[in-house]
């Protein structure tokens, strides 16, 4: 049975903090992609993190300029995980997805991530920068980091998807409802948790090969954010949510 794409909703969301100088111009190349390229009912959710400079001031203009396209949300407290979770949860969309304010991830993979979740059965879908196909431009650093890390986690969960970490996701309402709700984590491992709860419950992860460029001026400090992974990771692993009983 054909699909009509106009009757799926899509929320695209973008969790800011203090990106008074980005937000304008990506929200506007991400709006012109999805006026040109996707069919399904989409618009675009600034999550503003307690911002201090004009981001929550553009994201008000950008909603008023773009009604019905554009919108946000604010919260008080910072946290992309808990900015994510805000936004998914008071959402009405079929399917709530977020990518990263810097636009790293090239938007020709928003198309096929969407498709996956509304022509199969898969209930979450990631962009992969470690997928065969994928085409990825960053620092020997960074690449070291990502790669040690997703390794930790296959040989800690034997999981099945590649890369926990890319600012590329989506997931359909059911997840929104069955999972979001078990993740403790508020911020950057809220990705991790998400992935390695919804395997551990049996939802199928499509990943979507992207192309990637990392972002020089990237607000993510990498010492304490790998910690708190990694701390994350333990706690989920000797962790009993999601875990079915014997």
């Amino acid at each position: 049975m054909m699909i009509d794409k106009r009757r799926v909703r899509v929320d695209v969301v973008i969790p800011v903090y203090n990106e008074q100088d980005d937000l304008e111009p990506s929200v506007a190349k991400l709006r012109q992609f999805l006026l040109d390229n996707v069919d399904y009912d989409w618009c675009i959710v600034v999550a503003d993190n307690a911002s201090r400079d004009r981001t929550l001031e553009i994201a008000k203009e950008l909603a008023e300029r773009y009604p019905g396209q554009v919108t946000y949300v604010h919260l008080d407290l910072k946290g992309r995980g808990r900015a994510l979770r805000k936004a998914w949860t008071e959402s009405d969309a079929d399917i709530v997805s977020y990518m990263d304010v810097d636009l790293s991830t090239d938007l020709s993979a928003f198309p096929p991530l969407i498709d996956s979740l509304v022509d199969s059965e898969y209930n979450i879908a990631i962009g992969s920068r470690l997928k065969e196909g994928a085409q990825v431009q960053r620092g020997l650093k960074r690449e070291f980091i990502s790669r040690t890390y997703n390794l930790m986690i296959k040989l800690m969960f034997r999981n099945r998807f590649s890369d926990a970490q890319c600012g590329f996701k989506a997931v359909t309402r059911r997840v929104v409802r069955e999972v979001v709700p078990l993740i403790e984590d508020q911020a950057w491992f809220f990705d991790s948790e998400l992935l390695l709860l919804g395997e551990r419950l049996s939802y199928k992860i499509f990943e979507v090969p992207v192309k990637w460029a990392d972002d020089p001026d990237s607000r993510v400090k990498i010492a304490s954010t790998a910690w708190e992974d990694i701390k994350g990771l333990f706690r989920v692993r000797f962790s009993s949510v999601g875990k079915r009983p014997c």
